[in-house]
């Protein structure tokens, strides 16, 4: 009876597309291909591909163990011991504050669909500032909170949903399509001239980066953050999908399956922008503004007339749906971590009024990073830095000074997550060695690569995330 009150996934098409649509967001669209443009191409993509195989499958399939395992989401932690809470608490606050952030960019996709579309019709969509809209938008304040209400009301009306008549409904029907827009895409950009450059910068060997130990280990810092972005991983989207699952699904397949496919849409996601900023003479390190300023940039001047409107309305859309599978992934974390301690109580939860209630707040928190203009300079609000009286600029916590954007991303995928995915690991590693074991021998299958695992869990993962931390922190304190 709990478990009906909770939900459950109808099918195992909904799990993945469900799953899948969590993983690919804008850490694929914007992060992946910005992130590899700025660290060398070919060598990030390397480590990438690395470190997903090494910590990223054991990893996602340790979570989905847990949340069927104790059938809840990130209470699964205390379900297994209050000692082990603290963890549960990181999981649960990192996707709260990742979703305050990321509701502003998907706000900001949103306008920039919306204004290619008026576009199509005849109209001007962006304010007569054409291909220098993303610096126009930044600073209007009224424009960046409307459209992350309007980000944060399509999320929570999806959730308020549920399960199986909300979150799968949607990712079963929006996937797909998904993918089809993204490969009409990407045969249109590699029809245009100069598009082959983008290619070879994307996969033609080049490893001078592994050179210099100092731009090497900046490469593995940017790809494993990569990496829990594009994997959801460490911020409770895997446990609280994996409670949902039934018995008899294949963990290990499933654990397969959602990297394979996100890595793979991260790869087109690269060969859909990299080769369009190379046949449209757009930097490839243009930063977070390369999926803004520069890909507006390939279609109003590169492209321009009608052709350029309807790709960049197909585009932006695209961005957007991505961006709100993410979101509904993210907002049920939180709703879930509520509604599963209201059963426990043998309370009757209100699906509903928590997502609105969680909603609200996402939304509030998010004003700061939707008000100070990404860090532009002269934005609504003061950088976290400046608000602790200390000097913009000056010396030591080289992140805090910057926006409110990279001061929330470096709390959650600076620390809580690279630290949350070492925890469990060191737990399910020497605490709890059998319990992924024999939540993937459930049903009746086989768990393959049984010492692999073990391995990782209790060295391989440690190790790698210790690296990440530090690296994290060294630079947020520049050290």
């Amino acid at each position: 009876m709990q478990e009906n009150k909770r939900g459950q996934w109808g099918s195992s098409f909904g799990f993945l597309m469900a799953s899948i649509g969590s993983a690919i967001g804008l850490g694929n669209l914007w992060g992946f291909p910005y992130k590899m443009g700025s660290s060398g191409g070919f060598a990030f993509l390397v480590i990438y591909l690395i470190l997903v195989l090494l910590a990223g499958i054991p990893l996602m399939m340790a979570e989905f163990s847990l949340g069927r395992k104790t059938g809840t989401g990130v209470g699964a932690y205390a379900k297994l011991s209050e000692k082990y809470k603290v963890i549960g608490w990181m999981a649960a606050f990192c996707p709260f504050l990742i979703l305050s952030f990321y509701a502003v960019l998907a706000g900001m996709t949103l306008r920039y669909c919306l204004g290619f579309l008026v576009q199509i019709v005849g109209f001007d969509g962006f304010s007569a500032q054409g291909s220098g809209f993303f610096g126009f938008l930044l600073y209007d304040t009224s424009s960046m909170v409307l459209f992350l209400a309007l980000a944060m009301a399509i999320t929570m009306i999806i959730v308020m949903g549920g399960v199986q008549g909300g979150i799968e409904k949607f990712s079963k029907a929006v996937m797909p399509a998904l993918g089809v827009i993204l490969i009409g895409i990407i045969i249109f950009v590699a029809t245009q001239e100069g598009s082959a450059d983008g290619y070879k910068f994307m996969f033609k060997p080049d490893f001078t980066i592994f050179a210099d130990p100092s731009s090497f280990f900046g490469v593995l810092k940017t790809a494993a953050g990569q990496m829990f972005f594009s994997l959801s991983l460490a911020m409770g989207i895997n446990i609280t999908f994996g409670s949902y699952l039934s018995k008899e699904k294949n963990l290990q397949k499933n654990a397969v399956i959602v990297p394979f496919s996100d890595t793979i849409f991260a790869l087109l996601a690269g060969m859909m922008i990299m080769p369009a900023c190379s046949a449209f003479g757009v930097d490839y390190g243009a930063g977070p503004g390369l999926l803004f300023a520069s890909m507006q940039k390939v279609f109003l001047d590169g492209m321009g007339g009608m052709v350029g409107n309807i790709v960049g309305f197909l585009f932006y859309f695209l961005v957007f749906i991505a961006a709100i599978t993410s979101s509904i992934a993210l907002l049920e974390v939180c709703t879930a971590s509520v509604v599963d301690r209201q059963l426990a109580k043998g309370k009757e939860p209100n699906r509903k009024k928590i997502s609105l209630i969680f909603a609200i707040a996402i939304f509030i928190v998010g004003l700061p990073t939707a008000m100070d203009a990404l860090g532009s300079g002269g934005a609504a609000l003061k950088a976290p830095f400046e608000l602790l009286g200390l000097e913009a600029g000056g010396q030591g916590y080289a992140m805090w000074n910057d926006c409110w954007l990279d001061f929330y991303d470096m709390i959650t995928e600076g620390v809580l997550m690279p630290l949350g995915a070492l925890l469990m690991s060191l737990l399910l590693g020497w605490k709890l060695p059998k319990l992924v074991q024999e939540e993937c021998e459930e049903g009746g299958h086989t768990f393959k690569f049984a010492g692999y695992f073990k391995v990782a869990y209790r060295i391989i993962i440690p190790i790698i995330m210790v690296i990440v931390l530090y690296t994290q922190i060294q630079a947020f304190f520049n050290l």
